[in-house]
């Protein structure tokens, strides 16, 4: 027993809307990683374009995505593309219009608008609908209800709901928390993973610390 190949397309010969997103995802502003699904009826393949908007090559910011990430069907990412300028009385995206409405735009007030990276840590469940805005980091293990609106960063390990998304809960306590971060089991090689699957689906943080 070895696991699937995490370069296989579709991963569940019978449910073709669950793809394995690494060998789907050529965008060169995107980074996912091994064994992150995305589920959509109408196929994963369409996942850049569908998930992760605004997102233009030029901006120079990054979404990256973990490993073993479960992401549901309407997953919306927002990246820092959508941004307007708002340091003046309108927010109107004038420039872009050109014809000389370009003329005097200065570029500084609308860079200043950049949130950096979005950045999505390993094991983490994202809920159907759920939509997540530019430059923030979700932690390992975390999980986003469906239609949350995350906003800013989620500590590992938390639970978010809501608009603005705001935290339930942790899922585990702090001590556990801590220890499940220096284990970090979605590093591991596939084998030593399929290995210590009992421990990895477990609540028994001391025998995945034995595995470890």
């Amino acid at each position: 027993m070895h696991g699937p190949n995490p370069d296989t397309r579709h991963p569940m010969p019978l449910h073709p809307r669950v793809g394995f997103l690494k060998p789907l995802v050529q965008a060169e502003n995107i980074e996912i990683g091994d064994f992150t699904y995305y589920d959509d009826p109408a196929g994963p393949e369409n996942f850049v374009e569908k998930c992760v908007l605004y997102h233009y090559p030029f901006i120079g910011d990054r979404l990256r995505i973990g490993r073993f990430c479960a992401i549901a069907e309407g997953v919306k990412f927002i990246m820092n593309g959508a941004n307007h300028a708002m340091s003046g009385f309108s927010t109107y995206p004038f420039n872009i219009f050109g014809h000389g409405w370009e003329k005097g735009f200065d570029s500084a007030t609308w860079s200043k608008e950049l949130r950096g990276d979005t950045v999505v840590g390993n094991d983490v469940w994202i809920g159907m609908e759920a939509l997540i805005m530019p430059g923030v980091s979700i932690g390992h293990g975390v999980i986003i209800a469906t239609r949350a609106v995350v906003t800013r960063d989620v500590p590992p390990y938390a639970i978010v709901a809501g608009n603005p998304a705001r935290e339930v809960k942790l899922r585990f306590g702090p001590d556990t928390v801590e220890r499940l971060l220096d284990v970090a089991w979605w590093d591991w090689p596939v084998d030593k993973v399929t290995r210590n699957l009992d421990a990895i689906r477990g609540a028994d943080i001391s025998r995945l610390e034995q595995a470890a």
